[in-house]
């Protein structure tokens, strides 16, 4: 039972998957809060199998099961927002799965209002990031929805206690053991949690990879890939075109090969603790390296300075689920401002766990051979760089003609009357 005080409910929408733990929330639902169950899925690339989901959903309890498929919609609008603004969190991370619950959440609200429904559930826990994620996309779109979190409620605190409670309640589940690893699947990549990555200090084993082999087993030659780009976007590989999801999923089938994409991470937890997780994201990692060769040629330097800047609190919008938050909106004008010329073509090497680029091309392209070359007179004058370089450093100058050291620690008083005129 709760040990919260229950909100009375008519009928709830449950964010669903199948499996053990919102298979068991069905029932809990129905019973703690005499409600009715709608389960939704949403299918982002996970790669699981739907069929049968709904007769699942049904002999759980539910009054039916609805499920969309989001898969070219989270690439198009979702990946590819995030691939433009050049986000990593920490250092390593391609925000996978941060990036997924906004676009998750947002069509569970749609659903609440098709369905007439004035509440809305979901199967995250109370130590992680995604229950954040979710609520604030709730928060943001409608703030009237009841939110249910059960594993904030219920007393079930381990896998054997929900099987427990399935069994007791008559709820068909299939499996009755877990892996050692807590995972999250989507288009974008797969992450691993638990087990023997609790300790920091192993290294993971290679049983647990699924989306890529490891480099030393991927081929002995390496393999190359031309990846084409109009105004940011990724649109075609090797010349042919394909939608924004089937190209995701070619890079990723063609990363995997190659043992390219793995993220071995301690990372800092929006709720204020750190975990470590393993990521594989094959096919986003191609894709920002390219996108970031496109534009070392398209952008003018202050503005790709600049850019690197924001990609960092873009980066903890996405992971502090701040999608739909006017900052973000902002910072996706910007990057839009900056994408229309970063259009043209990558080359890409890749073996065994790298990406190499060896070629780029743009009609955009700032860079200009005749421009950098040293024989060229009649663009740069060589001699005008004394003067340039003179006042650049005057700073410089002036701080030793100060005496100033240039750690600037144990700063001796001045003597201005070295600087005194006669």
């Amino acid at each position: 039972m709760s040990k919260h005080k229950k909100i009375a409910v008519k009928k709830v929408v449950l964010a669903y998957s199948g499996g053990l733990d919102t298979s068991v929330i069905v029932p809990w639902l129905k019973e703690n809060y005499q409600c009715e169950v709608v389960c939704f899925c949403a299918n982002i690339g996970q790669e699981e199998e739907l069929s049968g989901l709904e007769a699942k959903a049904l002999s759980s309890g539910a009054s039916k099961l609805i499920i969309h498929d989001m898969r070219e919609e989270f690439a198009g609008e979702y990946l590819f927002r995030l691939l433009r603004s050049g986000a990593i969190y920490e250092r390593k991370y391609l925000l996978g799965t941060s990036i997924a619950r906004p676009l998750i959440a947002k069509h569970l609200v749609e659903v609440a209002h098709a369905e007439s429904a004035d509440a809305v559930a979901h199967g995250c826990t109370g130590k992680g990031n995604d229950q954040v994620r979710f609520e604030l996309t709730f928060m943001a779109l409608d703030p009237r929805l009841t939110v249910i979190a059960p594993w904030r409620e219920w007393d079930i605190r381990s896998r054997e206690d929900a099987i427990a409670y399935a069994e007791a309640h008559h709820i068909p589940i299939t499996a009755t053991r877990k892996s050692i690893y807590s995972r999250d699947r989507n288009l974008w990549h797969l992450s691993h949690e638990g087990g023997l990555l609790e300790n920091p200090w192993l290294e993971p084993e290679e049983s647990m990879f699924i989306l890529s082999v490891s480099p030393e087993k991927a081929p002995d030659a390496p393999e190359y890939i031309e990846i084409d780009f109009e105004s940011g976007t990724p649109v075609a590989i090797d010349g042919k075109k394909y939608s924004p999801a089937a190209l995701v999923e070619k890079l990723n089938a063609l990363g995997g090969k190659h043992g390219i994409g793995r993220v071995d991470l301690v990372e800092n937890r929006l709720v204020g603790m750190k975990s470590h997780g393993v990521y594989e994201t094959p096919g986003g990692t191609i894709l920002l390296e390219a996108h970031r060769e496109l534009e070392s040629i398209c952008l003018d330097k202050y503005t790709l300075h600049y850019k690197d800047l924001i990609a960092q609190r873009y980066a903890e919008l996405v992971y502090d689920g701040l999608w739909f938050t006017p900052l973000r909106e902002a910072l996706d004008a910007f990057i839009d401002s900056t994408q229309g010329p970063v259009t043209g073509t990558v080359r890409l090497k890749l073996y065994k766990g790298n990406v190499i680029p060896v070629g780029r091309k743009s009609p955009f392209s700032l860079y200009r051979e005749d421009f950098a070359s040293f024989g060229q007179e009649d663009v740069y004058d060589q001699s005008e760089a004394e003067g340039f370089i003179h006042l650049f450093g005057l700073p410089l100058k002036v701080r030793s003609l100060m005496g100033l050291p240039v750690s600037g620690l144990d700063i001796p008083r001045p003597d201005y009357s070295r600087f005194k005129r006669d």
